[in-house]
């Protein structure tokens, strides 16, 4: 049996730069991290293949040059292969590009069922697994929070999915895409030390638009019909602070403060 993760690198919150002018994320150059919900699908996959050594895992992701180091340590927890998907002519391509681009690499590669997040949060809409799902013809359903082990097999999964008020639990036929969400249970295992050092180049492809064949009109920028009209940066109100003594008058300042609050 094989699953295929799909992960998203995402520019590291609190260091990550915007190119105003084109309206994207600069993401060269910048410390790239996995998408938590991503890193909880992929850590059911591990769960798995541990209790059923038949499985499989391939991690697939888009992406620039500069995550194959992140991509060689997931190699290094005993995923079976990457493949990393990356061409310059791919930059700023929009929710719907970038899921043509990897449904086109999935049509042609074997899998049982698609595991990712549900969605990432630096963009937090959610799109791409649903748009995959629905070019491949598969089923999809997201929001999981748990998938029931003994259930996973070649026909079906049961999984538990969260409604925020509710939790719903369906049986849903594979191949399909499940996506779950970073509050699940699942956690990506460190690496062994045996394992720290391991050559895993051999077991990463790098797939360009010369194997997938798009035109250049087709993607990035140029094939994207998403249009940023705007971006800004929220401004926060700067906060005082108040140095206060044990004294009287510092003890009378901090009730007050607490009492505005509600506290007392």
């Amino acid at each position: 049996m094989k699953i295929v993760c799909l992960v998203k690198f995402i520019p590291d919150v609190e260091n990550f730069a915007y190119d105003y002018k084109r309206n994207t994320l600069i993401r060269e150059n910048v410390r790239l991290i996995i998408n938590p919900d991503d890193t909880c699908a992929l850590a059911l996959a591990l769960k798995l293949k541990e209790k059923n050594p038949g499985i499989s895992i391939e991690v697939v992701s888009m992406a620039p040059l500069n995550v194959i180091p992140i991509m060689e340590d997931l190699i290094r927890r005993k995923i079976d292969r990457a493949t990393l998907i990356s061409d310059k002519l791919y930059a700023g391509s929009d929710t719907y590009v970038t899921s043509m681009i990897i449904a086109r690499y999935l049509k042609n590669t074997r899998f049982d069922c698609i595991f990712t997040g549900t969605r990432s949060i630096d963009g937090d809409t959610a799109h791409v697994p649903s748009q995959i799902a629905e070019i491949l013809g598969i089923s999809n359903i997201n929001h999981i929070i748990d998938l029931e082990d003994d259930s996973f097999n070649n026909e079906s999964a049961i999984v538990k999915v969260d409604f925020e008020k509710s939790i719903g639990r369906y049986k849903i036929k594979l191949p399909a895409v499940l996506s779950f969400q970073k509050v699940s249970k699942y956690k990506l295992p460190y690496i062994k030390y045996e394992d720290l050092y391991l050559d895993a180049k051999d077991k990463i492809t790098i797939v360009t638009n010369k194997d997938l064949g798009f035109d250049e009109s087709e993607v990035g920028l140029k094939g994207s019909l998403t249009r940023v009209t705007k971006t800004f940066f929220k401004e926060f109100a700067k906060k005082k602070n108040i140095i206060v003594t044990t004294d009287d008058d510092g003890i009378e300042t901090v009730y007050k403060y607490l009492r505005l609050k509600g506290f007392v």
